[in-house]
């Protein structure tokens, strides 16, 4: 099993957590402009304007420090995501466009850096089930399914949600980290949006060309069959 770098201990009190976020500040300044081979913990502590014992207090080295980064990361979407949800939009598809939008401008806040965190170090980055934060926006994200399921065609929420973020993420990163000239910003959001709404709307068709909608399943035929029972009777 991989083990993931982690903090030497986490910040208890305010001070205790102001100063973190100064190190990590200083860390994300750092990465975007040197690089992780030409960053040192001596750097971080002069960016950040606390002693190298500081920086060493709460992080063990300078994997740790990117780790972090990850997490705090993960955090700032999963706050980002919990606000769109929580606006309560009767529509899914306006949902989704402000979920995607408020990715984007997280990542274009700091393409430099992100381009650093996913090119170079993904491999400091948590699974998704040792994140609690990235578990949480996946629970967020299957709230706002089963709210809208009557809009989707998805019957395993737990499945759609993941998905979902894995396009999102994997679309927005590429969008961010390695933009097309071609295409403005805005172009780019709308095409997620539409491959997204795609694959959650999506109904497949069986081989006799009949639609089998996932809510009903292998009740489908039985629903025509008495339907037509019916009709019969009728006659």
């Amino acid at each position: 099993m991989r083990e993931f770098p982690q903090p030497r201990k986490r910040p208890r009190q305010a001070r205790s957590a102001q100063t973190v976020e100064l190190i990590l500040e200083a860390t994300a300044q750092l990465l975007a402009e040197r690089g992780y081979a030409c960053m040192t913990t001596n750097m971080v502590a002069e960016r950040a304007g606390v002693s190298v014992g500081s920086v060493y207090q709460y992080f063990p080295n300078k994997s740790s420090l990117v780790a972090a980064l990850h997490e705090r990361h993960a955090i700032q979407m999963r706050n980002a995501i919990e606000q769109c949800v929580a606006a309560r939009s009767s529509d899914l598809e306006h949902s989704i466009e402000a979920i995607v939008r408020a990715m984007m401008a997280e990542h274009e806040s700091a393409p430099a850096l992100h381009q650093v965190l996913e090119q170079e170090f993904r491999f400091f980055d948590t699974p998704i089930a040792d994140s609690p934060a990235d578990t949480q926006i996946l629970c967020c994200l299957r709230t706002l399914l089963e709210k809208h399921q009557h809009e989707i065609a998805a019957i395993d929420f737990d499945l759609a949600a993941w998905t979902l973020l894995q396009v999102a993420q994997s679309l927005v990163h590429a969008a961010v980290i390695d933009p097309p000239w071609q295409f403005a910003s805005d172009e780019i959001e709308r095409s997620i949006v539409r491959i997204i709404l795609g694959f959650l709307r999506y109904t497949p068709v069986d081989r006799a060309g009949d639609t089998v909608h996932p809510f009903l399943g292998d009740r489908r035929q039985d629903a025509m069959t008495a339907a037509g029972q019916l009709r019969a009777e009728a006659s």
